[in-house]
């Protein structure tokens, strides 16, 4: 029996088009896909970010090198710098205050740029506009790129007199042998300037009972975080007490 051309189209389009169940299928396996790149995505940028932060870090490094290099080996003491910034010893965490805008200024020369000292992983709250994180370069500019958010941990105090754990004015050598008697419980003895954190990004373990809810395990990258020593070496280290990222 001759088949007229209106059941050839409509056989055609059977052939060619797509059931039901089949669009379902392929939507569920589009769904599958991208829910295993997601996070190796989302972990690719974290990697990215962390990468980026420790290249600033080493820049940093670089800029206190210099700096000692012009100044007879010593660091920078502003701290009548960091007074003027709005010195602000927390009562949780950290116990006094690590931030580092007053660096901006001393080092701008050496670095070039004050784009380094702003952590690419920091974004967004809790971490970002956190008053234990950020603080103001006092550079006069305004928005975020004007905030710093990384800490410099021996130059947390801005007594009259240079507390033994504090780096202002010393030199590397000076400033290892003042660690060594000033018996801070965190420092402890170092073995040596590798040992010894001078800046790093920003962190709230878990274990300590002061450290708000809201912060609690948090740092600027999951599992731990970027280290400047004192020897001027960088690199990323695991830390246990730090299951959040920013």
């Amino acid at each position: 029996m001759p088949v007229s051309r209106c059941q050839r189209l409509e056989a055609s389009g059977r052939a060619s088009g797509f059931t039901l169940v089949e669009l379902l299928v392929v939507v569920a396996v589009i769904a599958v896909l991208a829910g295993m790149l997601l996070p190796a995505l989302g972990r690719a940028q974290a990697k990215a970010r962390q990468a980026a932060c420790l290249s600033n870090l080493r820049q940093v490094g670089l800029g206190f090198e210099l700096y000692q290099e012009d100044h007879q080996g010593r660091f920078p003491d502003r701290r009548d710098l960091k007074r003027q910034l709005g010195y602000r010893p927390w009562t949780d965490w950290p116990m006094s205050d690590p931030r580092a805008g007053w660096a901006v200024g001393v080092l701008k020369s050496a670095l070039g740029s004050t784009a380094v000292w702003r952590c690419p992983a920091i974004r967004r709250p809790p971490l970002a506009g956190a008053v234990q994180v950020e603080q103001d370069d006092g550079l006069g500019r305004t928005g975020a790129s004007s905030k710093t958010a990384y800490w410099l941990w021996r130059f947390d105090r801005e007594d009259e007199v240079v507390p033994l754990d504090n780096f202002w004015g010393k030199t590397s050598e000076a400033a290892l042998a003042d660690l060594h008697v000033a018996g801070n419980p965190v420092v402890g003895r170092p073995g040596g300037m590798s040992e010894v954190e001078l800046m790093v990004d920003v962190y709230f373990p878990s274990t300590i009972p002061t450290v708000s809810r809201e912060l609690a395990g948090r740092s600027a990258h999951v599992g731990g975080r970027n280290r400047l020593m004192l020897d001027l070496s960088a690199g990323f280290g695991r830390d246990a007490r730090l299951g959040m990222g920013p």
